[in-house]
């Protein structure tokens, strides 16, 4: 059999792939695989700067490429808003929304609306993202909304009476777990959702295995690790444009590498931890991210 790869992807002409933290990393690698299959790839990204950078390089490589940025800030809610606003008034169509932006194992600090900053970015930011952009989705035969997660997700453990850290004694880890384990709690709850609402774009989640990327730039360890144990983005995307493309994905389908601990490897359907398929919790999430962001799906 052979494996899962970019050549598995077909020609993506007239679809347009939003692509959130798409400056650096497996961002930034799936909009140049998406871009050379002639997709519209917007980058959703913090630092317009280095989203223009990235869509040069991009054009550069692929002179066909229709490539824009566009301002995001997961760290604001309000930010969110004017980007959803923004893109829904330029384009009359959304294929795939890959919520790949995220930060890890950072220091303490909130973002603008309050949230612990993995929760808010990771999870909440994503969560708003998704529910503004959803009739633009519905109205878009085929769209899918992929979910990024992490091997970290069997760590995480939501505390929902201090889901912003404000109580107990700050973890960094834990809360990067949290939130990892919150993307999966969303991926699943919206499948289920799909259950009874044929409208709703397919949601599918993936996972990259231990990939080198700047995400690690807040630990000593990890980026020691890097070069040692890191696949490259090349082959760290793979399980992502898999979870965006593959006919035979399902609602809930979670995608990662095939290798030892799905550490590395060419990308298969993998399975996350029991507790990620609670739908007690993943209600309560739900219902707590409504509340949180305001935002009603």
């Amino acid at each position: 059999m052979t494996k899962w790869n970019a050549n598995n992807i077909p020609d993506q002409s007239g679809r347009v792939v939003v692509i959130t933290g798409a400056t650096s990393g497996l961002g930034k690698e799936a909009a140049r695989v998406f871009a050379q299959k002639n997709a519209t790839v917007v980058l959703a990204v913090r630092d317009l700067q280095k989203a223009e950078d990235v869509a040069k390089e991009i054009r550069h490589q692929y002179p066909q490429a229709i490539v824009e940025s566009r301002k995001l800030d997961l760290n604001s809610l309000q930010s969110v808003h004017d980007f959803a606003d923004d893109f829904q008034k330029s384009f009359n169509r959304l294929d795939i929304l890959i919520n790949n932006a995220g930060v890890m194992l950072c220091p303490f600090s909130q973002t603008e609306d309050g949230f612990e900053i993995q929760m808010g970015v990771n999870h909440l930011g994503h969560f708003a993202l998704s529910g503004l952009l959803m009739p633009l989705l519905k109205r878009t035969e085929g769209s899918r909304i992929v979910v990024t997660s992490s091997i970290a997700h069997r760590q995480g453990n939501i505390d929902f009476d201090d889901i912003n850290w404000e109580k107990r004694p700050y973890k960094t880890g834990k809360a990067y777990g949290d939130s990892k384990m919150a993307n999966l709690y969303f991926a699943y709850e919206l499948a289920r959702k799909s259950k009874n609402d044929a409208t709703l774009p397919l949601v599918t989640a993936a996972h990259p295995g231990y990939t080198s990327t700047d995400l690690q730039r807040h630990s000593l360890f990890w980026r020691v690790m890097n070069p040692i144990m890191g696949q490259n983005v090349e082959h760290g995307v793979l399980p992502t444009l898999r979870a965006a493309i593959d006919p035979e994905a399902k609602a809930g389908d979670f995608y990662g590498p095939s290798g030892f601990l799905e550490m590395n490897g060419s990308p298969v359907l993998v399975k996350s931890v029991p507790l990620s398929h609670d739908e007690n919790k993943a209600k309560k999430l739900w219902k707590l991210s409504e509340e949180l962001t305001k935002i009603k799906y």
